[in-house]
């Protein structure tokens, strides 16, 4: 004999207390086979299935920004450059980049999909402004360029080297799951530690895996603190300009050696 619980839902998000009865093994079998299985649930706006993947969440985004981009070409004969640029970053960006870090294990077919969403808007963004009825010439401006808008790798894997200083260097408390130990060389007669802030990489036959955050960043954290120095003593800010500068070098999308 066992006990058999259930609770009522409250309304507000939660459950009563459970109440108990006695039943036997046959009877609380059949109650949890006719619970029903959820496909997918939804975390603060992500979705992920019961693979542990994500790819209803990218076809949902890629959706969502898509109809933005939409409506992007219908106002887009009305403003000029600088608003179809504001338009972008603050109405079709957020989009493709809301919690990129929680779902960057996700097969390359799924990033290359937003990339080409970013590129549909861009191409708006760019594209000549209709010409307008001659007026009066007015005097000379000087034109002043605008910067490139980076790639979505490009600011992914930024965002991913400032929030691994933040756990490893800084200390965060809530990023403690984030940290991973120091890099040891082995010898063939003693274990030291290696000189730098190089940490080890996760092991892991599963290309899955080895895309997540903790996989893919330890490994493009070996390198960037390779050619960056000094990166104990930075803050936040200086650790973003310095993984900008040094992302800029480095090809689009980074290839990083799996050992």
């Amino acid at each position: 004999m066992g006990e058999l619980c259930s609770g009522e839902d409250t309304g507000n998000g939660g459950f009563s207390a459970p109440r108990c009865r006695a039943s036997s093994g046959r009877e609380a079998a059949v109650w949890w086979r006719s619970s029903p299985l959820q496909e997918a649930v939804k975390v603060l706006g992500v979705e992920v299935d019961r693979e542990l993947r994500f790819d209803g969440h990218i076809k949902h985004i890629a959706k969502k920004a898509s109809h933005r981009v939409s409506a992007l070409r219908r106002v887009a004969r009305f403003l000029d450059r600088g608003g179809k640029l504001l338009l972008n970053k603050a109405q079709i960006r957020p989009y493709l980049e809301y919690a990129a870090l929680s779902w960057m294990s996700c097969v390359a077919s799924h990033t290359r999909r937003l990339d080409s969403i970013q590129r549909r808007a861009l191409r708006l963004v760019d594209a000549a402004d209709p010409p307008d009825p001659p007026d009066p010439p007015d005097p000379p401006a000087q034109f002043e360029p605008v910067s490139p808008l980076d790639s979505l790798d490009h600011r992914r894997d930024v965002a991913a080297l400032v929030v691994f200083h933040r756990a490893q260097v800084q200390g965060v408390p809530h990023m403690a799951g984030l940290r991973q130990p120091p890099r040891v060389a082995t010898r063939s007669t003693r274990t030291v530690l290696t000189s730098g802030d190089a940490v080890e990489v996760p092991r892991s036959r599963a290309s899955q895996h080895q895309r997540t955050f903790v996989g893919s960043v330890s490994r493009m954290w070996n390198i960037f603190t390779a050619a960056v120095p000094h990166i104990q003593e930075m803050n936040t800010q200086s650790v973003k300009l310095a993984a900008n500068r040094w992302r800029l070098l480095k090809p689009t999308p980074l290839r990083l050696v799996i050992l």
